[in-house]
């Protein structure tokens, strides 16, 4: 029996769907031109797919994740202004989209993400902010991908209680704005490479100002020390063998300690200045101790009871995993890329499109002057995918966007 295409319904058109504008307005065509000339991608001659399209593409496959390519890239080309004074691109085959994805690759659609997806919270921004420091999260999740030995051998696949897993999976680690549920700072590898490993280079997009909140397996004198050098402050669980000792008691019930590096661990000296909050939850069983290591010392700025009832802010980048995975992606659904490298790009244009959406979600809670937690991130995908409220106007030749 045939497999049925996947498609949108008929008559459907971009404009009843998908909200490129949004999109584009979020990385115009400037920027991403600029990112192709920087990675050498720009298209050099007119191709049915230039790069600058290919590059929305991947945004709008990342909206349609059980929509067949062909459907996607058919309403994506209707709905830009640009076409209706008749640019001539085609719309190509699976093999021609698959050709005009694997020429772009993933460097550009990456840099593009590394350099666009930052915190967007303001001092108007509700959730936001701890006092005086910008509230961001660490963490990490995966996700799966198509079943081939392609994309087996460069991901891998997580064990299973019998036989093996179903499909292969990548793993990534991310922070969270949490006033916003930005996901930024990403990086992504293999499922046998641990969420610590990732972490040290997620932990290089914290800045001065920040106060980043992260669990205890994340705790460890190496990346603790790689993210202090970043300036940022940090609020992270430890694990209930951790040697902390107390050097003094504060009067908030706190304490100062010291943290050692493997090789520091008999020393007296040489070690982080740190101080440790512990704490019980009321009604928990069995009666669990958590203990809180923090760079900010002084109790008068950050009291411990403040610190202990922050720390639940840390389940704020949970839901932005979920959004990111059950009402983006769709629950359920791998990345259907069937090479590593554009498993790579279409991860990335899936957190650029996230990105995207948050941004008008923020937009939106400024307006009304609430917090963007009460808005519900299903209707604004919903409003994306079904209007489009600022059309796209460019150029499909590279050559005279650029011009």
């Amino acid at each position: 029996m045939a497999r049925t295409v996947a498609a949108l319904s008929q008559g459907s058109r971009i404009t009843d769907y998908i909200s490129i504008g949004v999109i584009a307005r979020t990385f115009p065509l400037e920027k991403v031109n600029e990112v192709l000339g920087r990675t050498g991608k720009m298209s050099q001659r007119q191709r049915d797919l230039p790069a600058h399209v290919v590059v929305y593409y991947i945004l709008a496959l990342t909206l349609f994740m059980q929509v067949s390519y062909q459907e996607v890239l058919r309403c994506l080309l209707e709905g830009i202004e640009w076409l209706s004074a008749g640019s001539g691109i085609k719309i190509t085959g699976k093999s021609g989209i698959s050709q005009a994805r694997t020429r772009l690759g993933s460097d550009p659609v990456k840099e593009l993400h590394d350099s666009v997806v930052k915190p967007i919270g303001d001092k108007e921004t509700k959730g936001a902010w701890y006092r005086g420091w910008r509230l961001v999260t660490l963490d990490g999740s995966t996700m799966e991908t198509a079943d081939n030995k392609e994309n087996e051998a460069a991901f891998g696949r997580p064990g299973a209680s019998r036989g093996r897993s179903a499909y292969p999976q990548i793993r990534f680690v991310s922070l969270v704005e949490n006033g916003t549920h930005v996901l930024f700072g990403t990086h992504l590898a293999g499922c046998r490479t641990s969420e610590a490993t990732l972490a040290r280079e997620v932990v290089s997009h914290l800045e001065a100002g920040m106060l980043c909140l992260a669990d205890r397996y994340f705790f460890g004198s190496q990346l603790w020390q790689k993210a202090c050098g970043a300036k940022a402050d940090l609020l992270w669980r430890v694990r209930r063998n951790a040697l902390l000792p107390r050097l003094r008691r504060l009067a908030d019930g706190s304490y100062l300690s010291r943290i050692y590096g493997y090789q520091q661990k008999h020393r007296t000296t040489d070690g982080i200045d740190v101080r440790v909050i512990e704490y019980t939850l009321e009604g928990s069983s069995p009666r669990e101790i958590y203990r809180l290591v923090t760079t900010i010392l002084d109790p008068v700025a950050a009291p411990a009871q403040e610190l202990a009832a922050l720390y639940s802010e840390r389940w704020e980048i949970e839901n932005a995993l979920d959004e990111l995975k059950t009402h983006l992606r769709g629950s359920r659904i791998q990345l259907r890329s069937k090479t590593p490298d554009l498993v790579r790009q279409e991860f990335y244009g899936l957190m650029m499109t996230h990105f995207a959406i948050r941004g008008l979600m923020h937009e939106a809670a400024l307006r009304g002057d609430i917090d963007p937690d009460r808005l519900s991130f299903v209707h604004a995908v919903r409003v994306v995918r079904r209007k489009l409220r600022n059309p796209i106007a460019f150029s499909p030749s590279a050559e005279e966007s650029s011009a």
